[in-house]
Formats: structure tokens, C-alpha cells, sequence
């Protein structure tokens, strides 16, 4: 009896309207982009399509830039566990940033595995708007 290999694809990410838990409907992507301005309320993340893994456990995980807590304590790293409910599966992994969100730029990556093995990875740069506004005037100045 031969096994299937899982087949994994990130088919989007970027920028979301914002994901609601209690719906089975995804997110709808608004734009694709690792670039992501921290705005309060403001959704992204990845959709991931899983074929040939039903009933595997796949382990999420959302590592923040060194968010502290109300204490002060780096928080850690969000991550759970569920099954892919089929053999043609479509994921949706995101987050939100919330206030302050000075304290929310840098580096965010998630990751998805299954066995152990990371099979989806990306990671988005979240950054104050005025950041963004500076790389693209740079940009426009090298042109000139």
C-alpha cells in the first residue's frame, strides 16, 4: 500500500479583511505583500491549500518581534495544534496587530508543520507608515 506525500502550497498572503473564527468562510485577500503597515485592526497572514493530508495533525505557530505583555515579559510565541479536515484543504494562518502598535514592528513569522516538518513558512515586516513612505521615496530618488 503505497502513502501519499502531502502536497503544500502557500496560494496567498499578505494583507486580509479581517478573519472571523466563528464562520468557515477565509479571509479575502486585499493585497499580497510582505510589507505590512502597523495599523491597529489590520489583518494578515497566509492561505495555505493542503492536499493529500487528511486527518494529520498540523501544528500552527506565530512567532512576534518580542512583543512584551502588560508585565513586561517577551510573550511567546503563538502556536496550537488541529487535523486537516480533508484531502483538499485550504488554511488560513493570520494575526491582527493591536494597540500600541509601536511596539508591534519587526519580524513576524509563520510557520505550519506536519511530522514534525515544516511545510509553509513566511514571514511579513511590519513597520510604522512613515518607514514605508522613506523606502519609497528612496526608490523614486534612484530612478530619477
Amino acid at each position: 500500500m503505497s502513502k501519499l506525500k502531502p502536497d503544500i502550497n502557500i496560494i496567498q498572503s499578505g494583507i486580509f479583511t479581517q478573519w472571523d473564527e466563528n464562520s468557515d468562510a477565509l479571509p479575502r485577500l486585499l493585497k499580497a505583500t510582505v510589507h505590512v503597515p502597523a495599523e491597529i485592526d489590520i489583518e494578515f497572514g497566509f492561505i495555505a491549500q493542503i492536499k493529500k493530508a487528511k486527518n494529520q495533525r498540523l501544528r500552527y505557530c506565530i512567532y512576534h518581534p518580542n512583543i512584551p505583555d502588560k508585565s513586561g515579559n517577551i510573550r511567546p510565541p503563538f502556536d496550537g495544534e488541529l487535523f486537516v479536515q480533508s484531502n483538499d484543504w485550504k488554511f488560513y494562518l493570520g494575526d491582527t496587530i493591536w494597540a500600541p502598535e509601536h511596539d508591534k514592528v519587526g519580524k513576524w513569522r509563520m510557520t505550519l508543520e506536519l511530522k514534525g516538518k515544516v511545510i509553509a513558512d513566511k514571514t511579513f515586516n511590519v513597520h510604522l507608515n512613515n518607514e514605508e513612505d522613506k523606502i519609497a521615496a528612496f526608490w523614486k530618488r534612484r530612478r530619477s
